[in-house]
């Protein structure tokens, strides 16, 4: 049975992009890439998280290609994105250097902006060449370095073995998702949004998340359950905002604020009252206006160091 990836209507319908490619990362696994906006405008990257896909930076993309080149890519395995033999964060690290490489000029500059296990590509690759080359400043939504499993409050239970083995078997299940109905609604704004999410918000997500196969969706979770960036976070050098949910069970507030505490360059931190894991979802309008403020900021600077 096929389903639909997203939503066909509202603001979390994708727009239209300007062009779309194939970029082939270090181990010749193939990604999806989607172009928006004026080719001369200022860049910006995004990076989706778990099942997820371009789909989910929709509201950010309509904003922000009025005046930027936003470049949207598929993970590998998700969206439009080939499923790939090899899962982890060498091969998340890859990918998004080749993104840089195929769709950036030589030298140039981009915000780039990571959602969860996107955040995590980002921190993956910060000590690599390739994104130094053409990472000028950085957002992480919602996500995390390390103790993922561990720290999660997706079980409601006091922290110990007995909640990290019940969030174990939950993240990593190989169980269908199946349609969604009222109740895969519920779970899923239960475990990944806050409690007041608006019910297209919710409908957005659902849509989203149901679509990714569930082989994709087991492979990842077994690299997020051993997930071990903290060394990543140090390498990280060029300004560096981060966004959080206070209701987030899947990377909660401890994480940002561990993050925060590590980043040589952080610029500040954003806590979201009652918001959850989904931020650029559940706060659109901030998500976007923080990227821009990072592209406005770190992008005119850099452009007058070059030129001094």
């Amino acid at each position: 049975m096929s389903r639909l990836m997203h939503v066909a209507s509202g603001p979390y319908a994708p727009p239209v992009p300007a062009r779309e490619l194939t970029v082939t990362s270090a181990d010749g696994s193939r990604l999806h890439v989607e172009v928006y906006g004026p080719e001369d405008a200022p860049a910006v990257v995004l990076a989706h998280g778990w099942c997820c896909s371009t789909a989910f930076w929709a509201a950010q993309i309509r904003d922000l290609s009025v005046d930027h080149r936003v470049i949207a890519y598929d993970q590998r395995g998700h969206g439009r994105s080939p499923v790939a033999v090899a899962h982890g964060t060498d091969a998340l690290a890859d990918d998004l250097e080749a993104v840089l490489e195929e769709t950036l000029a030589p030298g140039e500059k981009a915000v780039i902006a990571g959602h969860s296990m996107g955040g995590m590509a980002v921190l993956a690759a910060a000590g690599r060449a390739g994104f130094r080359e053409h990472a000028v400043a950085v957002l992480l939504c919602s996500t995390g370095s390390s103790r993922l499993v561990d720290e999660s409050l997706v079980v409601p239970l006091r922290a110990g073995r007995m909640r990290t083995r019940l969030t174990r078997k939950i993240l990593g299940t190989r169980a269908p998702l199946g349609p969604v109905t009222p109740t895969a609604r519920r779970i899923l704004k239960y475990g990944t949004m806050g409690p007041g999410s608006a019910p297209h918000m919710v409908e957005a997500c659902a849509r989203i998340v149901h679509a990714c196969p569930r082989a994709v969706r087991y492979a990842w979770s077994r690299v997020l359950d051993s997930l071990d960036l903290d060394g990543g976070v140090g390498e990280l050098a060029v300004p560096t905002a981060v966004v959080v949910g206070t209701a987030d069970r899947m990377t909660p507030p401890v994480h940002a604020r561990a993050l925060v505490a590590a980043l040589p360059n952080c610029v500040g931190i954003t806590e979201l009252p009652g918001l959850g894991h989904m931020t650029p979802v559940e706060a659109p309008e901030l998500v976007s206006a923080k990227i821009r403020e990072l592209a406005a900021t770190y992008m005119e600077f850099d452009q007058v160091t070059e030129g001094a």
